[in-house]
């Protein structure tokens, strides 16, 4: 825990596409300061640090200097800028996936415990509203089955891990929360279209007690789609993320349903906050010990591991479907 100064001084490792937003964000947060950002491209580090007036450099100089770190780099970075911000002693918060292998997550969660240090995970989406109103649901009686499905269409950035790691990992990670822990079994398949690496997948998985789920994730698809359906002894609960627009069809609904006597649907909306300021706000607020980090390298930890196993078995199945 770091006693709370006036603002907090965050360097960022890694100011591409999303890790330049995490610089706007800490420049402009009204308890942090940018102490400067680093990145593998010298030009586009010094074009952002041009951009928000601080200074581009070496991700050592940088952490030595910090009250804490983000990480926002290529997965295949992550284990190396986290661990060195780790050692020096500097909370951290890397972005989803925490690394690129159990074994770099299982270290880096292992070195924050031994260094007393805060070490959250980006899940983003565990920040959303969207994320609050389904968690707050009334609940369709006791879930049996879970499908959730995330497309879009191809943008040619974060290309460098595959569509799981990408987006699948989001709704690994809500339907391991939804569920209470993670899956015993996974099967999945998936293929490259676009890229080097899987584009689209289908995960099947097996929780405890008999419950299934089925998530869809595609960066190739026709058009956006974001949904999630849970069903259980009651009726069923029905997400549409792009509308904004939550049911639940359950015993005491409020509106009725004439088809269903003693049932109704609950409808809830929200309204969109930004998932990123509340993120950064959540680490400083466990950075100063005022709360407990959301996303913790544990919970990152678990999500990683589902979303390696989901790649194993879709690498199984398409060599299967070669034999």
């Amino acid at each position: 825990m770091i006693d709370s100064p006036e603002k907090l001084a965050i360097a960022v490792l890694g100011v591409g596409h999303f890790g330049r937003f995490h610089a706007l964000k800490v420049a402009a947060g009204a308890r942090t300061r940018l102490l400067g950002v680093h990145d593998a491209d010298p030009a586009r580090a010094a074009a952002v640090a041009a951009e928000l007036g601080v200074r581009a450099d070496g991700a050592e100089a940088l952490i030595a200097e910090a009250d804490a770190v983000i990480v926002a780099a290529p997965t295949r970075a992550h284990y190396a800028l986290a661990r060195i911000a780790l050692e020096a002693g500097k909370p951290v918060l890397v972005e989803k996936p925490i690394a690129a292998t159990v074994a770099e997550a299982e270290a880096l969660v292992d070195l924050a415990a031994a260094q007393g240090v805060v070490l959250q995970v980006g899940h983003i989406e565990r920040f959303s509203a969207a994320f609050r109103a389904v968690m707050q649901a009334p609940a369709g009686g006791r879930a049996l089955s879970f499908e959730a499905v995330r497309a879009a269409p191809f943008r040619p950035r974060s290309l460098d891990v595959s569509v799981v790691l990408d987006l699948m990992i989001h709704d690994i990670d809500l339907l391991t929360a939804l569920a209470g822990g993670p899956p015993e079994t996974v099967d999945a398949v998936g293929c490259a279209v676009a890229s080097e690496r899987p584009d689209f997948a289908v995960a099947h998985l097996g929780f405890p007690g008999g419950r299934r789920a089925t998530i869809t994730a595609s960066r190739v698809s026709i058009a956006m789609e974001r949904r999630l359906r849970v069903l259980g002894t009651e009726g069923e609960l029905s997400v549409n993320f792009l509308e904004r627009s939550l049911a639940v069809l359950r015993r005491g609904g409020a509106e009725p349903v004439a088809t269903m006597p003693g049932s109704g649907l609950d409808r809830l909306s929200w309204t969109d906050h930004d998932s990123l300021e509340a993120e950064q706000a959540g680490f400083v607020a466990a950075v100063l010990g005022e709360a407990p980090p959301v996303v913790d390298g544990e919970a990152g930890l678990a999500a990683l591991k589902v979303a390696l196993a989901v790649e194993e078995a879709m690498e199984r199945n398409r060599l299967l479907s070669a034999s």
